[in-house]
């Protein structure tokens, strides 16, 4: 700032009292209206005006509180939660892409768990996220089954321990991952279902919930890759359960790491990101099947092209072999060779001839 007072607009209607400071020049003296070097040092977030009237110049500020606090880890004063729970409605008016904007820079902070936990609590996530809030209508007081937005927190929080360094496959902070930690749950409050024998099940809350998130990050303008890449790690963070109580053929590893496909290291870590349990027991259990896991993946990638897994014969060696025109048969033989290399791993070119040719025959004759 140059000489006399602080210009109309300036830092006293800025968002809150930590970004209402300046320097006056050329002295470089503070100029602090509002107490922001106060609240910085005690880690508070203020508005320098009137929290409502703050929010109603910029109703993107609400997120922006939610933000701060995963961000820098400060405690939302009191009259600034009650203007959030009050006037979170007014975000519908603000273009999704600056919501989302607002979200990431949530998620990727060093306590993402603060910001959303805020979203929750004074009712803004049911506008911008009401799946995620929606999660707390699945706590049963007979306890049948754990708490799933608790769970949900906590896969978040242990995705992102697990996140590695620049150089490692999973660098931190992954958007992807830490999305679809939180949104790996969202298809369970429509598929519980009580049993009458007292048990609670989500059958299919896998698939309910890849298309959920699917349409939640299209509204909230995500870019398509992302969309594809979370919604289908949502799709598949129930593949490896069943793995500890019965040992999974070749065919099925190979299955499990071609599905996931570049994904795969961010899937590794969603799932045992998962593995919530108080039983020290059952988690040791489930951390060593997963090790197993992991470690037949890495013998089967050594041996085989995991990443790029095709047929041993091509499009055009289909139809020299069976004499036929391009079309919807030549599909049919590839999926049969697929299906066939999955099962047996590479078998070579004249094996798959020989196999090409008994499935052609009794084609045929069908």
């Amino acid at each position: 700032l140059g000489g006399g007072p602080p210009p109309p607009g300036g830092p006293p209607r800025r968002d809150f009292t930590v970004n209402a400071m300046a320097l006056r020049l050329p002295d470089l003296e503070l100029v602090d209206p509002c107490g922001g070097l106060a609240d910085l040092n005690a880690g508070i977030l203020r508005t320098p005006v009137s929290a409502e009237q703050s929010f109603d110049d910029d109703p993107l500020r609400i997120m922006r509180a939610a933000r701060f606090a995963a961000q820098l880890g400060f405690d939302v004063e009191m009259d600034v939660m009650t203007a959030m729970e009050e006037m979170a409605s007014r975000l519908e008016i603000v273009s999704a892409e600056r919501v989302r904007a607002e979200l990431e820079r949530l998620l990727i902070s060093p306590w993402p768990r603060r910001g959303l936990e805020l979203l929750v609590h004074t009712g803004v996530a049911d506008v911008v996220l009401p799946e995620l809030s929606a999660l707390r209508e699945t706590v049963d007081e007979h306890k049948r089954h754990k708490d799933v937005y608790e769970h949900t927190l906590t896969v978040l929080d242990q995705a992102i321990d697990l996140e590695t360094g620049p150089d490692g496959p999973v660098p931190g902070p992954d958007l992807v991952l830490r999305l679809a930690a939180i949104l790996h749950d969202i298809g369970k409050p429509a598929t519980r279902r009580f049993l009458p024998d007292g048990t609670v099940t989500f059958h299919g809350h896998d698939h309910v919930g890849a298309r959920m998130t699917a349409k939640r990050l299209r509204a909230l303008r995500f870019d398509k890759q992302t969309i594809k890449d979370v919604s289908r790690l949502v799709e598949l963070h129930l593949r490896f359960h069943g793995y500890a109580d019965a040992a999974w053929s070749d065919s099925a590893v190979r299955r499990y790491a071609t599905d996931a496909g570049p994904l795969l290291e961010r899937l590794h870590r969603l799932t045992r990101a998962d593995v919530t349990t108080r039983n020290r027991r059952k988690a040791a259990m489930l951390d060593r099947a997963y090790d197993d896991l992991e470690e037949r993946i890495e013998a089967l990638r050594a041996a085989e092209e995991l990443a790029a897994i095709r047929p041993d014969l091509d499009g055009g060696q289909i139809m020299a072999e069976l004499g036929v025109a391009p079309g919807p048969v030549v599909g049919e033989a590839y999926r049969f060779l697929m299906d066939l290399r999955m099962e047996k791993g590479p078998i070579g070119e004249d094996l798959a001839r020989q196999a090409l040719r008994s499935w052609w025959a009794a084609r045929q004759k069908s």
